[in-house]
C-alpha cells in the first residue's frame, strides 16, 4: 500500500482513503506529537482496545468510549471496581471485553501510581523517554512499517513493570505512531515531515 490522491489533490497514506474518519484522523491526529498524562493514557487505552480489532472501529465509538470511560479521568477510574465493570458489559457503545475493561480500570491506577512517584507529566516524560531518532527517509510503503521496534519493545517492558496492562510491544508502537514519537507517514504524503517526531520535547 502507497500513497493515494484525494479529491483534493493532496497525496496520503493508502489506508486513509478508507473512511472519512480516517483521512480525517489520518490528517489531523496520526504522527502528531501529542503530551500531557491524560490524553496519552485515553489513547494508551483505546489502542489496548483496538488489539484484534481495526482502528476505525475504536474511532467510530470513541465518543462513546469517552463518556463511558468519565473522559479516562484516571482520579474518577482509579476508584471503580467490580459494579461499574459489570454496567461497562452491558454499554453497547464501547468494545465490551472484561479483559479491557479491567485493563483500563488498572492502568488508571498504575498511572496514578506513577503520577505519585514522579509527579504531573510523569506519563509523558516515561513515553516520550522511548522516542527513537527521527528517520533519515519515509517509508515507500506500508510494508516498510515495522510492527515492533526495540523502542516499543523497551516502553512495553517499562509500562508493564509499572502496572500497565494491553501494552505489549505492538500495541506500544501503535500508539508511538499515533503519538508522533515516530512519523510513520509515508514518502510523498503530504503529511510527512510536517509534524512528527522531529517536535519531540
Amino acid at each position: 500500500m502507497t500513497t493515494t490522491i484525494g479529491e483534493d489533490g493532496l497525496a496520503r497514506c493508502g489506508w486513509s482513503a478508507r473512511d472519512p474518519e480516517y483521512r480525517r484522523y489520518h490528517d489531523e491526529e496520526w504522527g502528531t506529537p501529542l503530551h500531557g498524562d491524560r490524553p496519552l493514557f485515553e489513547k494508551l487505552c483505546l489502542e489496548g482496545f483496538q488489539a484484534g480489532l481495526s482502528w476505525i472501529t475504536i474511532l467510530r465509538r470513541r465518543s462513546g468510549f469517552r463518556e463511558a470511560f468519565a473522559g479516562f479521568d484516571p482520579a474518577v477510574l482509579v476508584d471503580w471496581g467490580e459494579a461499574e465493570v459489570e454496567r461497562l458489559l452491558q454499554d453497547t457503545r464501547i468494545i465490551r471485553n472484561r479483559a479491557k475493561i479491567e485493563a483500563t480500570v488498572a492502568n488508571a491506577a498504575a498511572l496514578s501510581a506513577l503520577v505519585a512517584e514522579e509527579g504531573e507529566g510523569g506519563l509523558d516524560r516515561l513515553v516520550w523517554s522511548f522516542a527513537p531518532p527521527a528517520r533519515e527517509r519515509h517509508p515507500e510503503s506500508f510494508e516498510e512499517i515495522p510492527a515492533v521496534t526495540p523502542e516499543s519493545t523497551a516502553l512495553s517492558k517499562e509500562l508493564r513493570r509499572r502496572g500497565f496492562r494491553f501494552v505489549g510491544p505492538t500495541t506500544v508502537y501503535a500508539l508511538m505512531q499515533s503519538a508522533g514519537l515516530v512519523d510513520d507517514h509515508l514518502a510523498g504524503c503530504w503529511r510527512a515531515g510536517v509534524s512528527g517526531s522531529a517536535a519531540r520535547s
